[in-house]
């Protein structure tokens, strides 16, 4: 019987360990950039829109891992990043890193559960910033959204990639408010070996200009000029997608 080949995953997820943004931004940003607090959260709303939570604090609750940004609370959950629950147990309920299996955020631990997994390659999407970098599109400080998109770019290429011997695979991500900015950032990325780049489905539910518009010619001309695939998750317009009845 013939073996089966390895697959080369194109939807996996990277979850941002908590230096990520603390460790690349200039020290005047290090209190007000995206960060982790650790506290007790009694009960959790989602809202329905992006990362928005009603959240009650309880430090006699179990502790929980939080970004913190600008006015978003963004706590690390069990059905994004847990190992070892049920499906059934696959929640919103939030987490700390202790509980994740180390593979959601170690690069190390990631190549070996590839392995055990049967892949040879995995491209992941983000996971704080959301699917095409949305969060930092929607911040209101947008010098600091630039340095935080440079920085997750700057992660994914010297940190999650770089001593993978090629497993892991650098997905970035454009500030997509600003199309010249997004040209560059393609550019530079490339300039280091990145030919993958993440993009909106549906870049007018972000508040965006359509694709047809012409708006986002340089931007697509830029990934031609580079060999840089775009690439689209399901749900990177912060809407999820029905089919009709």
């Amino acid at each position: 019987m013939a073996e089966i080949p390895m697959i080369i995953s194109v939807d996996d997820h990277v979850v941002e360990p908590a230096h990520t943004w603390q460790s690349r931004l200039p020290e005047k940003y290090q209190d007000v950039g995206p960060r982790i607090v650790r506290r007790g959260i009694g009960a959790m709303t989602y809202l329905g829109s992006g990362q928005r939570y009603q959240i009650d604090w309880d430090d006699d609750a179990p502790p929980a891992d939080c970004w913190i940004y600008e006015d978003l609370v963004v706590p690390h959950k069990r059905h994004v990043a847990a190992v070892g629950y049920s499906r059934e147990e696959m929640t919103l309920s939030p987490i700390t890193y202790d509980e994740m299996r180390p593979g959601c955020y170690d690069p190390e631990a990631r190549a070996d559960d590839m392995l055990m997994n049967h892949v040879d390659g995995s491209l992941p999407f983000p996971t704080f910033p959301r699917f095409c970098g949305q969060t930092f599109a929607e911040a209101d400080d947008k010098e600091l959204a630039l340095l935080c998109v440079k920085a997750y770019n700057d992660f994914m290429v010297e940190e999650w990639c770089a001593d993978s011997k090629g497993v892991n695979i650098p997905l970035c991500i454009i500030p997509l408010w600003d199309i010249d900015l997004a040209v560059e950032e393609v550019h530079r990325n490339a300039a280091r070996g990145v030919h993958a780049v993440a993009f909106s489905e549906i870049p007018a539910k972000l508040g965006l200009p359509s694709i047809h518009s012409g708006y986002w010619d340089p931007f697509f001309a830029a990934c031609a000029d580079t060999d840089t695939t775009v690439c689209m998750h399901i749900g990177s317009s912060s809407r999820t997608r029905r089919s009709s009845a």
